[in-house]
């Protein structure tokens, strides 16, 4: 069981960066920083044309917020090279105050990316250059010097990073396979999977395991990593949220949950999440 259950979940919500209504997506973020919830994560798919850039997104929002946390979920890795996807992140995380997570996936939809002008990677070429990129990342943010990563899709040489970000942005992993539930033990800060058509309940308990496993290997403390999970709600019935969101980090092993926004009203919805529905939670897990 990992200590972060040991203390209250963090409980957040997953915004559709969508375009083509402006207000509402951004009264959606402003509504979880005034009503109190720990995060905002924001998917990023640069190939379509109904949503936002998340990054140009997460910036406006992060200067017409004041304290809740700033998360890509998930960053794709193939369209934004790493240094460039560091860079963003640094920049972002030390203009907020140190509000940044980068969540992060190898890439999918790949005729998409494709069409971006991206390249195609086989299933183990996606997750190679994501090991590859954990790298870079953690050299640009740590700063110790000129970056110097030769590797099969990532030629690094001699790159100065900069600027230092706020504080130590983790990297929470959208995994699902084996080995990039590995990867994830071995290597990265965070799990960041969505429940439900992806990722059946107990298959979760049994990625919990797998990263675990694969973390003490790595000489590395399994409770240190996050355990971020995207739901839907079951219900617009705040009650029935209750139960949802105390169900996944009781009996799933999540100490972060990001709430997917339903119904007509967007912004009323994420407000009663904030004001109801999360306070409700803690005193139940309290």
């Amino acid at each position: 069981m990992s200590d972060h259950l040991s203390s209250a979940p963090r409980i957040g919500v997953f915004v559709v960066p969508d375009a083509t209504d402006p207000t509402s997506t951004l009264g959606q973020i402003v509504a979880a920083d005034e009503s109190g919830l720990d995060l905002v994560a924001v998917q990023d798919h640069p190939y379509q044309r109904r949503f936002f850039d998340t990054w140009t997104l997460l910036s406006y929002a992060a200067a017409r917020t004041q304290r809740v946390g700033l998360v890509t979920d998930v960053a794709n890795l193939p369209l934004r090279p790493p240094v460039v996807l560091a860079k963003s992140a640094a920049s972002l995380d030390l203009l907020s105050g140190g509000r940044v997570e980068l969540g992060l996936g190898a890439g999918g939809f790949w005729d998409a990316i494709v069409a971006a002008g991206g390249p195609r990677r086989t299933p183990k070429q996606a997750v190679d250059a994501l090991v590859e990129a954990i790298g870079i990342l953690r050299d640009f943010w740590d700063g110790s010097g000129a970056i110097n990563r030769r590797g099969q899709h990532y030629d690094i040489r001699g790159f100065h990073p900069g600027p230092a970000p706020a504080h130590r942005i983790g990297i929470w992993l959208g995994a699902y396979g084996p080995r990039m539930l590995q990867v994830t033990g071995q290597f990265a800060d965070g799990w960041l999977p969505s429940i439900g058509d992806r990722l059946s309940p107990e298959d979760a308990l049994l990625g919990h395991q797998v990263i675990d496993e694969a973390a003490a290997a790595a000489g590395r403390r399994p409770e240190d990593i996050v355990r971020a999970a995207n739901v839907t709600p079951s219900a617009g019935d705040p009650a029935r949220m209750v139960e949802q969101i105390v169900h996944t980090v009781r009996d799933l092993r999540f100490d972060t949950v990001l709430v997917g926004v339903a119904g007509d009203d967007p912004v009323g919805f994420v407000r009663q999440l904030g004001d109801e529905v999360a306070p409700a939670v803690r005193i139940h897990l309290s």
